[in-house]
């Protein structure tokens, strides 16, 4: 079985990867990148203002491989997602970023239907990944 795990969850795509790695070693095949194009990751908050750092974007995959190498996990893969589709694969791949698959699920919807069911609250607790929180809905009903 490939594992492969979300590393944005806290917005610290670099530690989270390693972190996960070292935690996991040889039963992970590789580490998602999804970060919000309404978000920078905390390894950019240094280099912002040379590129535009929002979401998943070339320099991150960049640190994400370096920081992985650099601790020894040169075999885990990268996975990018998020806002991806042909023509931004295409630019990924000319540019040379080390993505070694991609997410695409939203590029194959029709019509504006992108839509996540996120774990925000864990038994009435906040538990989001960065980015996201609690938005009550009185449609909703407590299924029993």
């Amino acid at each position: 079985m490939n594992v492969t795990v979300l590393v944005d969850f806290e917005n610290d795509s670099v530690r989270t990867a390693i972190d996960v790695a070292d935690a996991l070693g040889d039963r992970l095949w590789g580490v998602r990148l999804d970060t919000s194009d309404k978000l920078v990751d905390r390894s950019l908050w240094e280099e912002m203002g040379e590129f535009t750092p929002t979401g998943v974007n070339e320099r991150l995959v960049h640190k994400v491989r370096a920081g992985l190498d650099a601790a020894g996990h040169e075999r885990v893969k990268i996975v990018a997602s998020g806002g991806f589709n042909a023509a931004r694969i295409r630019e990924f791949e000319a540019a040379g970023v080390p993505v070694d698959s991609y997410g695409v699920g939203s590029s194959l919807l029709r019509g504006d239907n992108d839509y996540t069911a996120d774990v925000v609250l864990l038994e009435g607790r906040p538990c989001a990944k960065e980015g996201r929180r609690y938005h009550p809905n009185p449609r909703l009903e407590r299924a029993v």
